[in-house]
């Protein structure tokens, strides 16, 4: 099974499990009803905007509509998902009774900015630099963190990512609280 069925298969269970209408994810989540049949039937490639615009709507972490990571997910080998800056390879879950943590290996393109929807409330990110120097975090607020370097910001308010002076590698952490977490 390819990522776009399989995302498009999770999508669908997550929707049903919510007891929500194709119509009224599409209204919650500002993704038109067309391109969600579509991404859930597996005929479209989603992008990474799309898919955290219906995991927030969904109450959900973005891990739960990609599934669990392959064993032995190298990053940069494939089933990653990408915006309009940024690609993101899901490679580790971590859920416990207080909250569930996705990590990512992220790639920001050289020169590119994308600016992030809010996140379900509470969500945290945090970014560990590898390479490149990243501007990130509330666009009012922007942090910048280069090699070895990190910074972490409110993923419940509309932040950015950008890399204007060359591509960047991490590996990106979001904390997604439980109730009560």
């Amino acid at each position: 099974m390819g990522l776009n069925d399989e995302v498009g298969r999770r999508l669908r269970e997550l929707r049903r499990a919510d007891g929500l209408s194709l119509s009224e994810l599409a209204r919650r989540s500002g993704v038109g009803k067309g391109t969600l049949s579509e991404l859930e039937s597996g005929r479209r490639n989603p992008t990474l905007e799309t898919l955290y615009a219906l995991a927030t709507a969904l109450g959900r972490p973005l891990g739960a509509v990609l599934g669990d990571p392959p064993p032995g997910v190298v990053a940069g080998a494939g089933g990653g998902v990408s915006g309009s800056a940024v690609t993101a390879v899901l490679i580790e879950r971590h859920e416990d009774a207080r909250a569930a943590t996705d990590v990512f290996r992220i790639t920001i393109a050289d020169g590119a900015v994308q600016e992030s929807a809010a996140h379900v409330p509470r969500t945290t990110e945090s970014l560990m630099v590898l390479s490149g120097t990243a501007v990130v975090g509330l666009p009012d607020a922007p942090q910048t963190a280069g090699p070895g370097g990190h910074a972490a910001w409110p993923a419940d308010a509309p932040h950015l990512y950008s890399a204007p002076h060359g591509e960047v590698q991490g590996v990106l952490f979001v904390r997604y609280p439980k109730s009560g977490g």
